[in-house]
Parts: structure tokens; sequence; C-alpha cells
């Protein structure tokens, strides 16, 4: 498994090696040992799916300190764009975001440390998606921000998209009106 660094310090793209034939494929989607040679050590406790149509925008949720998440995000079948947001106040990304497409085909994964606001948009007719979590849900230290928060600039992402969000996602704060602790 290759794992590739990102501008954000903690955030990591998982590319895995995939070993393929006429009978399918076979993959190692989660190994502790090649994230501690990559100085990452993470204790995971919780599993997480979601299945969700096409449409769908989950997010930007996040968990305050001391139950701030660590996730390990993929996609079981069909395709994301996968949205992160840097909320750790103290680094030069704060505010930033990135982007990216998870899908079945491609097999990437991202590893999402603390700090980070965390959502996904459905491309595919429906996708599953998994991830790990070093923390258990807390309801109590549950947030988020507004995915159209103009100082985020994700608008293009979503552009002539007729979105699908929850009642909690459509009334999510500003980031500058967002309580979190990072």
């Amino acid at each position: 498994m290759k794992v590739i660094p990102t501008e954000f310090d903690g955030l990591f793209i998982l590319e895995p090696n995939v070993i393929g034939d006429e009978r399918g494929y076979f993959m190692e989607s989660y190994s502790s040992k090649t994230l501690l040679e990559n100085g990452i050590e993470i204790n995971f406790v919780q599993d997480n799916q979601s299945r969700s149509k096409k449409g769908v925008l989950r997010g930007l949720h996040f968990q305050n300190a001391p139950y701030a998440q660590t996730k390990l995000v993929r996609v079981l079948s069909g395709s994301i764009i996968d949205i992160v947001v840097d909320l750790r106040k103290g680094k030069s990304t704060y505010g930033k975001h990135l982007p990216l497409e998870l899908s079945a085909d491609n097999k990437r994964q991202l590893l999402v440390p603390k700090g980070f606001a965390h959502g996904f948009f459905v491309l595919s007719d429906y996708a599953d998606v998994f991830y790990k979590t070093d923390e258990f849900y807390n309801k109590e230290a549950d947030g988020g921000i507004s995915f159209n928060d103009p100082s985020l600039g994700l608008s293009d992402i979503f552009r002539g998209e007729n979105l699908i969000l929850s009642e909690k996602d459509k009334n999510l704060p500003l980031l500058t009106e967002a309580n979190f602790n990072f």
C-alpha cells in the first residue's frame, strides 16, 4: 500500500496494491504495520457504513475534542467526491479544503486526522461508503460547517447539481460561526 502525503499535515491518501486476474482481485485495505512504518499510529475502535443515492451531500461534519475522530474513508461501491476542510487554527492550511474522488474502481482511501470537517458528495447512482474511526461517536461533541460557506470555495464542486441534504446539514453554520476546538 502506498501512503501519499498531501499539503495538509497528517492527511494522507492511501493507494492499495491491487492484484488481479481472471477471477477478480485481491487487495490489502488496511495494515497497521504499513501505517506504523510511515509514522502513523492509530487504534481504530469503530466502523461505519452508509449507502447514499446520487446527489446526496453528507457533511461537513466533525466531533470536538476530546472526542475528535481520525477517519479512514473508502468507497465499497460507486463513486464520491470526498471533501475535507482543515479546522486546525494553528495550521497554515486552516480553512482550506481538499476534494478527492474515491470510488470502488480507484480503491483509494483517505486518512483524515482529527481537526478536519469531513463530508462527501455522491456521483454514482448509489455509493456505499465505509470508514473507520479512532473514537466512538459522541452526540454532544457533534458539529459541522456549511458546505456552501463562500469562504470555503466549494461551489464549483456542486455547481448545477440538485443536492439532497438532511435537515441538519441544511442548517449548519458558516466556518466563522461554528463551534470547534482544534
